[in-house]
């Protein structure tokens, strides 16, 4: 079977995330382990996010804060599983599922979370859709022979990096009279920036087959 294509990450030549994966292998850690630790984290983010609409001041805060440090978790999973899969010699026949599906369930606990954050759990469901629209034209893309489209303005890190940034801006929102504005402006940066992506991702598709799939 053919492996995955890996989201290309610089972070993955750092001595630290070397050093991590190194010890996760030989804590006997499977690479879908740490897959499921990445839905666990998005759980976290989710949940936290949708606690914080009951909630204002130092409570609000300490959700939002939550919500950035299981968002984080998540990608720190989603990095570390592939290193342990790959670098490590422990992949698996199972890990190209594992590889897909916790991303795309954790993509829809955070950004629905978002959406209840601030009230609109439609905007947080659309989020979600095109989040994982813009993985399937890639995943569709790669069983055409055009492989690792990673492309695109809002990817997964950066889906991930505007919600982390919306809840620390949001967690400190009362200082200047804010409240949601921060989650309503990262709700729609995801919304449009996924759109625009998948978009881009199904030109290259369409141009990669119209000329012969070379």
């Amino acid at each position: 079977m053919t492996e995955p294509e890996r989201r290309p990450l610089a972070s993955r030549q750092t001595s630290w995330a070397r050093g991590i994966s190194r010890r996760l292998a030989a804590s006997r850690v499977t690479p879908n382990q740490v897959s499921r630790v990445s839905m666990l984290m998005a759980l976290v983010a989710g949940v936290s996010l949708a606690a914080s609409a009951e909630f204002d001041g130092l409570a609000r805060a300490g959700w939002m804060v939550l919500a950035a440090l299981g968002i984080q978790g998540r990608l720190l999973c989603n990095l570390f599983d592939g290193m342990i899969a790959i670098e490590s010699g422990q992949a698996l026949p199972t890990g190209a599922l594992w590889n897909e599906v916790p991303d795309r369930i954790s993509d829809a606990l955070v950004l629905v979370g978002l959406g209840l954050a601030i009230d609109t759990p439609s905007l947080g469901w659309a989020a979600a859709a095109l989040a994982i629209l813009t993985a399937y034209v890639r995943a569709f893309a790669d069983s055409l022979g055009h492989r690792g489209d990673f492309g695109g303005v809002m990817a997964k890190p950066q889906r991930m990096a505007v919600v982390t940034i919306a809840a620390l801006i949001a967690a400190l929102a009362p200082l200047w009279g804010w409240r949601d504005e921060p989650l309503i402006v990262a709700v729609w940066l995801v919304i449009l920036g996924s759109g625009w992506t998948a978009w881009a991702r199904a030109r290259r598709l369409h141009r990669f087959l119209a000329e012969g799939g070379a």
